[in-house]
């Protein structure tokens, strides 16, 4: 198999460092990044010129642009692009300030925009590429006490499905990979943490208490799983990493359809009296 270049975001720890190191211990290329490049330097040590570490602070869209130039001056192409960088945000929707939601929103949301923008130009030119997505479980369903999280990773997953319309004749794939929970720091200190308000502490409660009763997935097993999804001749647009996200989104969409059922009667009405609805 050919070496492989990849350009991964977020690589100073969890999810992006694993993925770095499974791919330059088979012999592939990876412009890791990170906001601290010094990070990194341990990678750089070990594989050498297989590897760029780069400083990168995914909100800054003029930084996003250089980077991605940079590794593609280094390397002479981008095969795979990793939106790994992001972070949850905890509190109820009420206690989560401006600054917080804005901030939420410019990582995971518009970071992973920039960054796919960037690369795009490139991918389309090779008539090649793999654009990897870094949702979540919390992409496709919503739980208490994350409700900016939620909303960062579904407008992630909203353009991610057109994008792979949209570029598929050029020869670009999309996944979208869901994590459920693994042990990694995103709960701890990666995670950030709006002011709380008394009135919401059964609401924090409850959701520890969900967290707890699921087991985490080890994050080291992740890197034989995105090897398989990029090596794949047709990857899919969705992938669950861990056990628990395929029972789980089939009892949520269960309930949608049924409720959607329940009131497809205000849909028809809504619908107005000249439509030519089809069965």
């Amino acid at each position: 198999m050919a070496s492989k270049v990849w350009f991964i975001t977020g690589s100073s720890k969890g999810f992006g460092r694993i993925w770095a190191e499974a791919a330059l211990a088979r012999g592939d290329k990876v412009a890791a990044t990170a906001r601290d490049a010094s990070t990194l330097q341990p990678l750089v040590d070990q594989y050498g010129d297989s590897v760029l570490a780069l400083t990168l602070d995914v909100t800054d869209k003029a930084q996003v642009n250089a980077t991605i130039a940079e590794a593609k001056a280094k390397f002479g192409r981008l095969d795979i692009v990793v939106n790994n960088a992001g972070y949850g945000l905890f509190g109820a929707v009420e206690e989560v300030s401006e600054e917080d939601a804005r901030a939420q929103i410019e990582t995971n949301v518009f970071g992973a925009l920039w960054v796919t923008q960037a690369a795009l130009p490139i991918m389309r030119e090779q008539k090649a590429g793999h654009i990897i997505q870094v949702s979540s479980i919390g992409g496709v369903n919503a739980f208490q006490n994350v409700g900016l999280y939620h909303a960062s990773k579904w407008a992630l997953e909203g353009f991610s499905q057109t994008l792979s319309q949209e570029v598929a004749g050029f020869g670009i794939h999309v996944t979208l990979v869901e994590p459920s929970g693994f042990s990694t720091d995103w709960g701890g200190p990666s995670a950030k943490h709006a002011k709380s308000i008394a009135a919401y502490d059964s609401v924090r409660e409850n959701s520890k208490a969900r967290r707890g009763n699921t087991a985490a997935g080890d994050p080291e097993a992740t890197a034989e799983a995105i090897l398989k999804v990029v090596d794949a001749a047709e990857p899919p647009l969705r992938v669950f990493f861990g056990d628990v996200g395929l029972p789980m989104i089939k009892q949520e969409y269960a309930k949608r359809i049924a409720l959607w059922e329940e009131w497809d009667h205000v849909a028809v009405l809504a619908q107005g009296a000249g439509s030519n609805r089809k069965a």
